[in-house]
C-alpha cells in the first residue's frame, strides 16, 4: 500500500526533534510493509517565543525558517516541506488549515502523479487533516487520523473554528488513531467513530547503560509549566539531607527556564541541578537513560513518550495521576508509579524510596523495561498502525 504521512510536527533542519515520533511512526509504518512519503506543513511565520526573545531571536528564527530545504530524505524516507502562511497562533490556530489548504493542494498534486498513493494519514485534525479536506486531492482517498492529544485537549475547546475544524475531520476519517485510551474517549465525544487505539513506541537499549556516579533524577521535557519540572525539584529540596548526593538532571528547552534556574537557585539546588538544554533525540535518550529514576509529574498529557523512552532502559518512572480527563492512560505493566498531582510531599516519597532502596529501585527498572518490551516498541507500532491502514483500505 502507498502511504502520504501529512503532519505539522516533523523534524526539520533547525530543529531535528520537532515532531520525531511522527518519522519514528512512518518509518515503523514502512518496516511493517507500507510505502510511504511524507508531507510537512511548514509555517514561515516565526512563534510567538522568538517574538518575546528579541530582534536576534526573531531574526535567526526567520532565517531557520526561510532556510528550510523544500526536499529531505530522512532515513531514506522522502519528505516534501509545504510552505504556509498564518495568523498568529492563539488568536486563529483553528483556521490555520484555510491558509495552508491552497499549497496543499498543489504538493498532493504533484505527488499523486510520481506516487499515486491509496490513502492519507494526518497527524492531527487541526491543522494536516483540515488543509488536506479542503483540497480536492486529499478528499479523493481514504483518510487516516491520528490524534495526539491536542485537538480534543486545546484546539476543540479554544475556539467555534477549532471545534468546527475538529470535528468535521473526525466525521470524515475513514480511520482514527489515538495515543491513548484518554484521548480516543475525547475523540468519541467529538464524532469519531470507534477511534483505535495505537501506541507510540521506543527503542529497546541492548543492554543496561552505565549509570552516573550520583543518584539522578532525570526529567526529559519541554520546558512548559504544564510538565511541572518545579515540582521535582521542590522534592528534592525535601530530600536535601536525606539524600545530599542526589542530582538532577533537566533535559530540554522551553519559556520556564529562566524561572527553573531562578527557583533551583533560591532553594540552593544549582550544584545539584543540570541544565542540558535541547539537545538531538539521540543524545537527550543517552544522557537521560544513564540517570537512576524518570520523573515527571506533568499534568493534562495524552500521552507520555518520555516516560516509556526512560522505562526501555531500565529507569523506573514516576508520573502524575489525571487531573482532568485531558490526560492519558497509564501504560499497562509495571515501573510507573503515580502520586496526586501537585503532591510535592507524596513526589519526594516516592523518590525517597527508589533512591534509598537499590533492590527495590532494580525490580521497579525490570517491571518498567519489561512492559516496554510488551507494549511499546516501535515494530508494534507500526504493525498496529499498517493493520490501521488496511482497514481503512476495507480490508481486516
Amino acid at each position: 500500500m502507498r502511504v502520504c504521512v501529512l503532519a505539522e510536527f516533523y523534524p526539520r533542519a533547525a530543529d531535528p526533534v520537532l515532531g520525531v515520533w511522527a518519522h519514528r511512526q512512518a518509518l515503523a509504518a514502512r518496516e511493517a510493509g507500507a510505502d510511504v512519503r511524507v508531507l510537512v506543513l511548514h509555517r514561515l511565520v516565526p512563534p510567538h517565543a522568538a517574538l518575546r526573545g528579541g530582534p536576534r531571536a526573531l531574526a535567526r528564527a526567520a532565517r531557520d525558517l526561510v532556510a528550510q530545504p523544500g526536499r529531505a530524505v530522512l532515513d531514506g524516507l522522502a519528505v516534501r516541506y509545504v510552505p504556509f502562511v498564518s495568523p498568529p497562533r492563539p488568536r486563529s490556530y483553528g483556521a490555520w488549515g484555510t491558509w495552508a489548504a491552497p499549497p496543499l493542494d498543489v504538493a498532493l498534486r504533484g505527488l499523486r502523479r510520481s506516487f499515486p498513493y491509496d490513502l492519507l494519514h494526518a497527524h492531527n485534525a487541526v491543522p494536516a487533516a483540515d488543509a488536506a479536506l479542503r483540497t480536492a486531492p486529499g478528499c479523493a482517498v481514504p483518510l487516516v487520523l491520528s490524534v495526539h492529544g491536542g485537538d480534543v485537549f486545546h484546539t476543540a475547546p479554544g475556539s467555534v473554528a477549532g471545534e468546527r475544524a475538529v470535528r468535521r475531520a473526525l466525521a470524515a476519517a475513514r480511520m482514527v488513531l489515538a495515543n491513548s485510551a484518554g484521548t480516543a474517549a475525547l475523540a468519541r465525544e467529538l464524532g469519531a467513530t470507534a477511534p483505535r487505539v495505537v501506541h507510540l513506541g521506543t527503542d529497546l537499549p541492548a543492554r543496561s547503560p552505565a549509570r552516573e556516579p550520583a543518584p539522578t533524577v532525570v526529567t526529559l521535557a519541554h520546558l512548559d509549566p504544564r510538565k511541572r519540572h518545579e515540582d521535582v525539584l521542590r522534592a528534592l529540596w525535601l530530600l536535601r539531607d536525606r539524600h545530599p548526593r542526589a542530582r538532577h538532571l533537566i533535559i530540554g528547552d522551553g519559556p520556564q527556564r529562566q524561572a527553573l534556574e531562578g527557583l533551583a537557585g533560591a532553594l540552593g539546588l544549582t550544584d545539584r541541578v543540570e541544565f542540558t538544554g535541547q539537545l538531538p533525540h539521540h543524545q537527550a535518550l543517552e544522557r537521560a537513560r544513564r540517570a537512576h529514576v524518570f520523573a515527571m509529574p506533568s499534568v493534562d498529557e495524552a500521552f507520555g513518550v518520555a516516560y516509556v523512552e526512560a522505562m526501555a532502559a531500565g529507569l523506573p518512572a514516576i508520573g502524575a495521576r489525571a487531573r482532568t480527563r485531558a490526560r492519558g492512560d497509564r501504560p499497562p505493566g509495571g515501573g510507573l508509579s503515580l502520586v496526586a498531582p501537585g503532591d510535592v510531599e507524596a513526589l519526594a516519597a516516592r523518590l525517597d524510596h527508589l533512591l534509598g532502596d537499590e533492590d527495590h529501585r532494580r525490580r521497579e527498572g525490570q517491571a518498567a523495561r519489561a512492559t516496554v518490551e510488551h507494549h511499546f516498541t516501535w515494530a508494534e507500532c507500526g504493525r498496529a498502525t499498517v493493520a490501521a491502514y488496511r482497514k481503512a483500505l476495507g480490508g481486516r
